[in-house]
């Protein structure tokens, strides 16, 4: 397998550090608000690389983290009734239940901040003394300067001029760059005992403490094999994780770091300050979860994502196209996938997770299938591996697992499901008594409704079509 190193720059031969193992490490949202579509596209991409790995055969150990623990969590709280537990869990189940509905299974390891701050504090304290970092009225902080290779992951340029009138200012810290690894805060409502004095980690301690309790290999050159996360994380966050941890262990926090492109809706980068935050939950209010996975896995995990909902519904169509063939196939037995359909499907995610390339395959093995059946509709044997191929694609890309007679009735409430039934009720009473001037009536109200019916062996079924609307 091939994935694009971050650090690199450069796609690289996948070599993990222990034969058949693989240790990932992805951020994680803060939980002080509800899941939005960044979030989603995040924890999809990292999804599907874990399903590849699983595929390909290895044992995969996923870590996520939660931060439970921050200033956007504690500015909140002060407006809430609740204790800091029962906001953040609260936020925390709210996430999940939207990544499961998007088909992500949760974490082998899910670390919260609030639970690991005997890891952290011994972290910051063996920091302290190797002397990468100092103590000020403030708190503690990391000292970039001992660090040279300061920059490798993100390469960003050093403006030495615009350090230098921040250095010179009336900040304590004696590099502008340098970051909080403790904030002292004395009477903060929440805090927590240190050496140094009661307060709260900085943001960028957790992951490497986190890391380095959970997954770190100390025999290796690196710690763990993928660190990930979005792209806006690139920089400050997984840099100065990445130097923290180099000054700490003298080990590479990652021999691998991946981050998924921005989301952005109708052009614009996603950002809260912009009012255009486009919460998770409202889009599953009015898409199934299949339906926003299939969409937003649609675009390579590394470029940006543009959210439209023109191109979300030409997305379903195309999903659309593999659930009637599904629902053609009228079995749910299945044999062994097509070889040379699983071996290119593989081949595809191999290249860096290349998802266009596996959807052109399937789109491909949907219209072959689908002519074979058409010239021999009772090959059970054929039926058999093409229900095969779709199971495949279903444990890989996590799509095509429904039933196909419930994902085209999707969108209808259960109220409309019952009224909708008892019209056809009513248009097989009309049959049997040869009033079919009164069935083609109950049939065209449905359609009007964007309701189509189908008369089969096994008797009548529905459909909801929005073309029909």
């Amino acid at each position: 397998m091939h994935i694009y190193n971050t650090q690199s720059r450069s796609k690289a031969q996948f070599i993990p550090l222990q034969e058949g193992v693989v240790r990932i490490y992805v951020c994680g949202p803060t939980v002080y608000d509800e899941a939005h579509l960044g979030h989603a596209r995040s924890a999809l991409a990292f999804d599907l690389l874990r399903r590849t790995l699983t595929m390909l055969g290895y044992r995969v150990i996923f870590v996520k983290n939660f931060t439970d623990i921050d200033d956007k969590i504690l500015q909140k709280l002060q407006n809430s009734s609740q204790t800091l537990s029962e906001l953040t869990t609260h936020y925390i189940d709210r996430y999940k239940e939207d990544m499961h509905a998007l088909g992500i299974a949760d974490a082998d390891i899910e670390p919260k901040v609030s639970e690991d701050m005997e890891s952290i504090i011994t972290f910051i304290d063996q920091l302290i003394k190797k002397g990468y970092a100092y103590t000020i009225s403030e708190g503690i902080y990391f000292d970039v300067s001992k660090d040279p290779d300061y920059f490798s992951l993100s390469h960003r340029a050093v403006d030495l001029e615009s350090q230098q009138a921040r250095v010179e200012g009336s900040s304590e810290k004696r590099d502008p760059r340098d970051f909080a690894l403790w904030k002292l805060d004395e009477d903060a409502e929440v805090a927590f005992d240190s050496p140094w004095g009661r307060g709260r980690p900085g943001w960028h301690i957790e992951c490497s403490a986190m890391i380095d309790k959970h997954l770190a290999l100390s025999d290796h050159p690196y710690q763990i094999d993928i660190h990930g996360g979005g792209a806006d994380l690139l920089f400050p966050h997984h840099e100065n994780e990445a130097a923290q941890s180099r000054c700490h262990s003298g080990i590479n926090l990652a021999k691998y770091w991946m981050h998924n492109g921005f989301v952005q809706i109708d052009g614009e980068k996603m950002s809260k300050s912009l009012g255009n935050s486009f919460f998770l939950k409202d889009a599953l209010k009015v898409y199934d979860g299949e339906i926003l996975r299939f969409y937003l896995l649609s675009t390579h995990y590394r470029a940006n994502f543009n959210f439209n909902e023109v191109d979300l519904q030409m997305s379903k169509k195309r999903l659309d196209k593999l659930y009637r063939l599904k629902k053609r196939l009228a079995t749910l037995k299945t044999s062994a996938p097509q070889k040379a359909f699983k071996e290119d499907l593989l081949e595809a995610m191999r290249d860096d997770l290349n998802i266009s390339k596996a959807l052109s395959l399937i789109d491909k093995m949907i219209q072959d299938a689908n002519e074979a059946l058409d010239q021999n509709p009772k090959d059970k044997a054929f039926k058999y591996s093409i229900n095969s191929n779709i199971a495949l694609i279903n444990q890989l890309l996590g799509i095509g697992g429904m039933d196909p007679v419930a994902y085209f009735q999707l969108g209808v409430s259960n109220e409309q499901i019952a009224q909708i039934q008892a019209q056809i009720a009513k248009r097989d009473e009309a049959k049997k008594a040869k009033d079919y001037q009164e069935a083609d009536r109950i049939r065209d109200d449905l359609l009007k409704q964007g309701i189509k019916l189908m008369d089969t062996p096994q008797g009548t079924q529905w459909e909801r079509d929005e073309t029909l609307l």
